[in-house]
């Protein structure tokens, strides 16, 4: 098995863990769990190949569906406590943001796009899993949480892959440190409550445009 479907694979996995997660929260049965974990261990990358133009890597190689189904079986037998979910959901949604903008950005860049392009859809494969599980589960989507970092991580990692893809450093090592760092930033994002300040001078609600 090579690096990259390697990574592949766990980032399915941690994305997955954290809609069974979301699932069981919501109260939502092991069909429902396993539809929810699909979506968001599948949805980004699928996102992702759509865009570039290929047969999405989820349906092509099957091994990616095994993912999703050990996450909810896992989930089903072993989670208990739902009251306890919210931040073992958090840590694995950060594992799979981590895995996933770095090897979105690996997948485009190998398939010709610009670094700058690539650094987008490497954004858009590492959050688009969250947003689908979130809309999909009627909850507020991380993205758009004013007081939570969520795409300014996947920003970071994506264009570390991005700046470094010319050089001479392996692939799988810049794959690995970016993840890292996108993890870390991350969690010490929630720990500390980093946010990104609001627009200042704002006009309000419902006042009439002069």
């Amino acid at each position: 098995m090579n690096w990259a479907l390697t990574l592949d694979l766990l980032g399915t996995f941690f994305f997955a863990i954290s809609g069974s997660l979301l699932a069981a929260q919501r109260g939502y049965d092991i069909v429902g769990s396993l539809l929810l974990g699909s979506l968001t261990g599948l949805g980004g990358g699928v996102i992702r190949d759509l865009i570039i133009g290929v047969p999405p890597t989820a349906f092509a190689e099957p091994v990616h569906l095994a993912a999703p189904v050990a996450a909810a079986v896992l989930v089903f037998f072993l989670a208990s406590g739902v009251e306890r979910y919210s931040r073992p959901l958090l840590i694995f949604d950060a594992g799979g943001l981590a895995l996933f903008c770095t090897t979105g950005t690996v997948k485009a860049l190998e398939a010709g796009m610009n670094p700058v392009a690539a650094m987008l859809l490497g954004v858009t494969t590492g959050v688009g899993g969250g947003l689908l599980r979130d809309v999909v589960a009627n909850r507020d989507p991380q993205l758009f949480n004013s007081s939570d970092l969520y795409a300014v991580p996947a920003f970071l990692g994506a264009a570390i892959v991005a700046g470094v893809w010319f050089t001479a450093l392996p692939n799988v090592v810049t794959v690995f440190v970016a993840a890292i760092v996108v993890f870390v930033f991350r969690v010490l994002s929630l720990h500390f409550r980093w946010r990104i300040p609001h627009a200042k001078g704002q006009p309000k609600m419902g006042r009439a445009s002069e």
